[in-house]
């Protein structure tokens, strides 16, 4: 049993969920939502995105969408996470997610343990994506929406297999950076793509003439 247990989740009726995708890798913007699910209106099997199939995934963020009384989505490129770091761009992605909910609210629930700066009481919860239906419906959405953002990128730079790792940690997208260097969408604040970088703009080695 833990000496320090979660505060007792609140019973409000108008709490919008929030959490993102895409702290992790090495390349792609990092994504967040905003949801606001409606008490009336139950939707089976939400939690945390990372336990639901692909497919699964999908048609849930489809069912959210349709059914929630709002959500919204927001995004930090990839030369903010590099300018502010990845912590302080996700609060903005989150920020700007939130921003876009207009119905009144509450409170605002966080997955982790720090908050963005907005205009709402908020509380963090610590794997609250399994804890809490609304912020579980933000990570569905904030998932789904990032791996539709790489695939894109992937048709743009295949070489990176933005399709299969989604810009995630690899043994093949670590081998595609060495070989190509970093992509305009690879985080150069992040150390992999940074050593890679450097790598890349070594100039060629040159035979001794004598």
């Amino acid at each position: 049993m833990s000496l320090f247990p979660d505060p007792p989740l609140p019973t409000a009726r108008r709490i919008c969920g929030i959490d993102e995708a895409g702290r992790g890798p090495l390349a792609g913007p990092v994504i967040a939502s905003a949801v606001v699910l409606d008490p009336n209106n139950q939707i089976a099997g939400i939690t945390d995105s990372k336990k639901l199939s692909p497919s699964s995934r999908y048609c849930l963020a489809q069912e959210i969408r349709d059914r929630a009384l709002a959500w919204a989505i927001g995004k930090a490129e990839v030369v903010e996470i590099d300018t502010l770091n990845i912590l302080q761009a996700t609060l903005l992605a989150m920020s700007r997610a939130f921003d876009q909910i207009q119905v009144p609210l509450e409170l605002a629930m966080v997955d982790g343990n720090q908050a963005p700066r907005i205009n709402c009481p908020t509380q963090t919860v610590v794997r609250g994506d399994a804890k809490v239906e609304a912020i579980g419906a933000a990570s569905i959405l904030a998932k789904v929406e990032r791996d539709r953002v790489m695939i894109e990128y992937a048709k743009q730079h295949p070489e990176y297999g933005f399709d299969v790792n989604f810009g995630y940690y690899s043994a093949e997208h670590i081998d595609a950076l060495k070989t190509y260097g970093p992509s305009p969408i690879h985080r150069k604040s992040f150390r992999p793509v940074a050593e890679a970088l450097q790598v890349n703009s070594q100039p060629p080695d040159l035979f001794d003439q004598h």
